[in-house]
């Protein structure tokens, strides 16, 4: 209602603008006519100064006249074309080359009729016929085509200026909506995301504690069994698996909770003194028997450079402790991995890097967004012990660290490479 108010009351204004113009180029043009009818009677007998005198003073009426006029013309004429419609461009180039048409064809024929004249005129007065009317009447045939091709030109300059503001205004109208239809996205995909980082949080935490109680009931299942004088082979056997099986499954609920809480942002980092070389010995100490079991042969290659980190401790062990088991799950059997530690020169810092080379033993068809994503797995098959959460635990952990994460693939070369700025031996 009130746009409607506005838009009948800038109509009215316009309206009586374009009234008030037309009254006052009327009253020019009819001063400008007796002025000019007067002129063309008596100048015979002025002489070149005064023709052009008083050429120059009706002039002064005729210009303003015309201009008042046409433009009072032309808003009439184009009172209904707005920037409305999508083809106003080619519509407003079409109504331009139009008006120069116009004009021209105005002009070519007041210049025949001001030679005609001259002519005439001139006829028979050879000798005391003063020329100045002549070249007069073609000058005001000219300055009139000026001021009506400058009439029309700001008439089609503002047109196209209103034009271009509409273009404007609804490029950014649409602007401000696909930005607010970005912020609305973004706002659902997080809490979509939020959503299912709540769910894996409570289901993981649902889970442990019946998982707990379960695996307390196997152990003293087990110990039951053991204290039988003759104990049921099969059910040990059974016991066994379903023990190990759950301990598998306890392990992945925790790397899943611990996966939740940290895409959260509910990680709580702990900056201590780390000295990665020193943590790297500590790791492989701890899984000893589990490299011994797998039958690769770990390489080592460790910078002699001191790699303290201000860092937290827990985190960067679950950090390369799941490097580390990577590469136990997925190397093909009886391959070596390599393990080095070194400083890498770059812009604008150096950066400390772990990297861990392996052999797969399995066809690598992924990169490096689809291997870090939650569950998924290099080994499209399965048959590995893997449950797709070790590289994205690292890859998330990475980065509440301040460090980050990348991997290499080579054929069957596998290499997960770790990199923390030098600036955090500093803090």
């Amino acid at each position: 209602m009130d746009i409607k108010w506005k838009n009948t009351v800038n109509n009215l204004i316009q309206k009586i603008r374009v009234g008030r113009r037309t009254v006052i180029g009327a009253v020019l043009a009819v001063v400008w006519a007796a002025a000019f009818i007067f002129f063309l009677k008596h100048s015979v007998e002025l002489s070149t100064m005064n023709v052009w005198s008083w050429g120059f003073l009706i002039d002064l009426a005729m210009v303003p006249a015309a201009y008042l006029l046409l433009a009072s013309a032309l808003e009439e004429i184009y009172r209904g074309w707005t920037a409305e419609n999508e083809d106003f461009y080619s519509s407003w180039k079409l109504k331009r080359r139009q008006q120069q048409r116009v004009l021209a064809g105005c002009a070519v024929p007041l210049l025949i009729m001001a030679y005609i004249f001259f002519m005439n005129q001139t006829r028979g007065y050879y000798f005391y016929w003063n020329f100045a009317t002549g070249y007069y009447l073609i000058f005001n045939v000219l300055l009139l085509y000026g001021v009506c091709q400058l009439c029309v030109n700001r008439f089609m300059q503002r047109k196209l200026d209103e034009m271009m503001q509409k273009v404007h205004e609804i490029n950014r109208d649409r602007l401000a909506e696909a930005v607010e239809i970005e912020r609305k996205s973004l706002e659902k995909a997080a809490k979509s995301e939020q959503l299912k980082v709540d769910l894996i949080s409570n289901v993981s935490h649902d889970l442990k504690t019946p998982l707990t109680s379960m695996v307390g009931y196997l152990e003293l299942l087990k110990l039951e069994l053991s204290q039988k004088e003759e104990p049921d082979p099969v059910s040990m056997d059974y016991v066994d698996v379903i023990s190990d099986k759950a301990e598998k499954l306890k392990e992945m609920i925790e790397s899943l909770f611990s996966l939740a809480k940290a895409s959260s942002g509910n990680i709580q980092i702990r900056p201590e003194p780390v000295e990665l070389n020193r943590l790297i010995e500590q790791i492989f100490a701890d899984m000893e028997d589990q490299m011994k079991e797998s039958g690769l042969q770990f390489v080592t290659s460790l910078t002699e450079e001191d790699t303290h980190l201000t860092t937290d401790n827990l985190h960067m062990y679950r950090i390369c402790q799941n490097l580390v088991e990577n590469a136990l799950k997925y190397s093909a059997k009886g391959t070596r991995v390599f393990v080095k530690t070194y400083y890498e020169e770059g812009e604008p810092e150096r950066r400390l890097c772990l990297e861990i080379t392996n052999t797969a033993g399995y066809f690598m068809d992924f990169d490096k967004e689809d291997i870090i994503e939650r569950f998924a797995r290099g080994d499209k098959a399965r048959s590995s012990e893997g449950n797709g959460l070790g590289l994205a635990i690292v890859s998330t952990y990475a980065g509440a660290l301040g460090g980050a994460f990348d991997i290499s693939i080579d054929c069957d070369q596998f290499k997960a490479i770790l990199s923390f700025p030098e600036e955090l031996r500093r803090e």
